[in-house]
């Protein structure tokens, strides 16, 4: 399903977090996701379910004062999940992505786990050569109607 592009309209927090559950699972060691998206778009709730998927262990909550939460796997054949919020860690710069990562000692190697950065848009690519660009937009359906908290969710795999 996460192969190619898409899109889909989510009407409920619980909706994105099934959602998040089924990428979660497609998801492997080395891969890179990126969340864009305004304020409250709902990329936390996405990485919970993303966390659901993948089987990892702790509640996901957002990483604004943490910077960065790694989940460990629950087997250990499985990768572990390391959330990150990419525009408190990188800042104004990200000349070595993988040096301000390797800085934050989060003692995981980050080739044998998935990486899910809210905010990354423009700052994490560096880390890989192919990412999967997940966007979250909340307010092109709440212009239309304000008690709307329909999420328009698109994806795409991205090479540079």
């Amino acid at each position: 399903m996460f192969e190619q592009p898409g899109s889909i309209e989510l009407a409920t927090a619980d909706a994105t977090r099934e959602f998040g559950a089924q990428l979660g699972a497609t998801l492997a060691a080395g891969d890179v996701v990126i969340l864009s998206g305004g304020l409250g778009a709902g990329k936390t709730t996405l990485t919970q379910g993303i966390a659901k998927g993948m089987d990892v262990r702790g509640r996901v909550t957002s990483p604004t004062f943490t910077i960065a939460r790694v989940h460990r796997a629950r087997r250990a054949d499985a990768p572990d999940l390391v959330h990150v919020d990419a525009y408190r860690l990188l800042g104004e710069s990200a000349a070595d992505p993988w040096g301000e990562l390797d800085a934050l000692d989060l003692d995981t190697d980050l080739e044998t786990s998935v990486v899910v950065a809210e905010w990354g848009a423009g700052l994490v690519e560096a880390l890989t050569r192919r990412y999967l660009l997940v966007e979250l937009d909340r307010e092109t359906l709440a212009a239309q109607d304000p008690e709307s908290e329909t999420r328009i969710i698109t994806w795409r795999w991205a090479e540079h």
